[in-house]
């Protein structure tokens, strides 16, 4: 009591001076002093709630600059006091406040002790801020309307904090015990995820700079958490999953969330089961699950686990997706599922390579070829993605394909298979080649597979380029543009084309001279469209050597680049890239 008196009076000052007369300063301590000496226990509980009212007022949104201070200084007063924060644990507890504002501030306090003050805490206290929270969860479950998400947020972390702080010594039962006080009721749940997912982001989350103290008590708290409550834990997932698929979506997608950052660490077999994976693929067929289901078998797939069990398991994914129709992608026109569901596939084909590449280097010589036959049998899938019209679906298979080809590198031989799929996964960068960043994702795959086979691929852009080029006067200016900048492209590709591809005997010239000679001679110079413009002369400079086996062509492209083809373009852009790739033409050529 007396405490509450000082803190009472220090802040007199601050609070009431301005505000009114002094001979009622002098009542209201007079007042304070009789029954502090009566019942000093009232006198704390009296004066806290004088000293709220007006340092509350500072909470509000609208309250002026005055008033906002007056708060931070009562805020600040409150985290560093003994025992003056009990207050904001009763009124959390008893419901005094319906303000939004003040009841995010209480709980701020207690998180303020919880976080830096838990070991200067009486046993009294600790036990008091476990009390606090099981009594406002119980509020909880009572209320017809949720607390505001920032609320509930704010509260999940405070129970987060209280668990790592007590889980291994002072709250054992922690999860039973919320578990038993919430039931299935979906007020209850909703805290009840949130208080994981916070846990998750204190004790998992490998984004969070942890001491060396720190990471040791996480690890314990895992090992712990194994051992004693994950099964039960598991159990209240899929009743959650079970019961609320169809009458509470938000929860539902919450506990998938919650089953997908959990998996990483708890044991697999908990969760890849026939019951679990039932029940993901019927939330895959409800359009406002179907996405969070698809993101919580991609952290299923992408668990560390053995090459053999990781490539099992991806086969045994793959069948009942497949078995369901999920790969029929021509009748999927949710582009935002396909988003979520190229996602998963990538994770599916990159841990099959992963697979893979453990086995190769291990000598399992069997187990390694299974691996590359599940992985062989994804391509057909991943070419669908990959040439899907929206990016978002598109790009979130490049990286499959990347270490796919990776794989074809490796190989000694290459079948017909491989080569034909080499070749669609180029063509099918091209389609992609029209959108600006996919410009940057064709140069990386024309890398990666100039490394796999070079002649394969010269071969295979020369096919590619013939088709747009021998009729480029009714081709689409996309079409055409993208079929050159697949020739400007091979000069990164494959660094030997800007002089070794043009010599030798004319009679057996290369791919790359055929393409040359073909682009000069078609007349697509004449193509109406800057793009295309630009592209034609750009490729012409970055292939100059060519006019030195076949001068023939020159006085052709000199008079491109000097009349309205180039240096007297319509475009100043074109007119502007012209000039500089002319003087070069000329200095290279002499």
């Amino acid at each position: 009591g007396f405490c509450a008196l000082r803190l009472f009076l220090q802040t007199t000052v601050l609070f009431l001076l301005p505000l009114i007369h002094t001979d009622c300063v002098c009542v209201c301590v007079c007042v304070c002093v009789c029954v502090c000496v009566s019942n000093p226990r009232m006198a704390c509980q009296s004066v806290a709630a004088i000293m709220d009212e007006q340092a509350l007022l500072g909470l509000n949104p609208n309250a002026d600059a005055l008033y906002r201070e007056r708060a931070m200084v009562y805020f600040e007063q409150l985290k560093e006091s003994q025992d003056a924060w009990e207050v904001c644990a009763e009124a959390l507890a008893k419901g005094v406040y319906s303000d939004d504002h003040v009841k995010f501030f209480c709980l701020q306090v207690l998180e303020h002790q919880v976080k830096y003050r838990h070991a200067a805490l009486t046993a009294g206290q600790q036990q008091l801020i476990r009390e606090t929270l099981m009594k406002w969860l119980q509020c909880q479950l009572m209320n017809a309307e949720p607390e505001k998400s920032f609320i509930r947020n704010k509260a999940a972390q405070v129970f987060a904090l209280t668990f790592v702080m007590e889980y291994l010594t002072l709250w054992p039962k922690f999860f039973f015990d919320l578990l038993t006080l919430v039931g299935l009721n979906p007020l209850g749940l909703d805290v009840y995820l949130r208080t994981l997912m916070a846990i998750d982001a204190e004790v998992v989350d490998r984004n969070i700079l942890h001491s060396p103290e720190e990471t040791r008590r996480n690890t314990l708290i895992k090992d712990t958490m194994r051992e004693q409550c994950i099964p039960a834990l598991v159990e209240s997932w899929f009743q959650i999953l079970s019961t609320y698929q169809h009458t509470h979506p938000e929860l539902t997608c919450q506990c998938l969330e919650v089953v997908g950052a959990y998996v990483s660490w708890i044991d697999l077999n908990l969760i890849a089961n026939e019951r679990f994976v039932t029940l993901l693929l019927s939330h895959m067929q409800v359009e406002d699950l179907r996405e969070e289901a698809c993101d919580c078998l991609f952290e299923i797939v992408n668990k560390g686990m053995d090459p053999v069990d990781k490539t099992k398991l991806v086969e045994s994914l793959c069948r009942v997706l497949q078995s369901a129709g999920f790969f029929n992608l021509e009748q999927e026109e949710d582009v935002d599922f396909l988003a979520k569901f190229s996602r998963l596939v990538n994770g599916m084909g990159q841990g099959l390579v992963a697979s893979w590449s453990r086995l190769a280097k291990a000598g399992s010589a069997e187990e390694a070829r299974e691996a590359l036959e599940a992985l062989e049998a994804k391509v057909p899938l991943l070419l669908q993605l990959l040439v899907h019209e929206d990016d978002d679906i598109s790009a979130n298979v490049v990286g499959f394909c990347y270490e796919y080809l990776h794989v074809l590198k490796q190989l000694p031989q290459l079948s017909d298979q491989q080569k034909g799929n080499i070749e669609a996964i180029m063509l099918a960068g091209e389609d992609e080649a029209m959108f600006g960043e996919y410009r940057k994702q064709l140069k990386m795959l024309l890398d990666r597979l100039a490394q796999v086979s070079p002649e394969l691929l010269l071969e295979a852009v020369r096919r590619r380029l013939s088709s747009p080029l021998r009729t480029w006067q009714t081709a689409p200016f996309m079409e055409v543009e993208v079929a050159v900048r697949l020739l400007y492209m091979l000069g990164e590709a494959l660094p030997a084309a800007h002089g070794a591809h043009f010599s030798g005997d004319t009679a057996k010239t290369s791919a790359l001279q055929d393409m040359m000679r073909t682009l000069v001679t078609c007349g697509v110079s004449s193509y109406q469209h800057s793009s295309v413009s630009l592209e034609f002369f750009e490729t012409i400079v970055r292939y100059d050597k060519f006019f030195i086996v076949e001068p023939q062509h020159i006085p052709n492209v000199l008079m491109a680049f000097l009349d309205q083809r180039g240096l007297r373009n319509n475009s100043p852009k074109v007119r502007s890239r012209v000039s500089y790739l002319f003087s070069r033409f000329i200095k290279t050529l002499q």
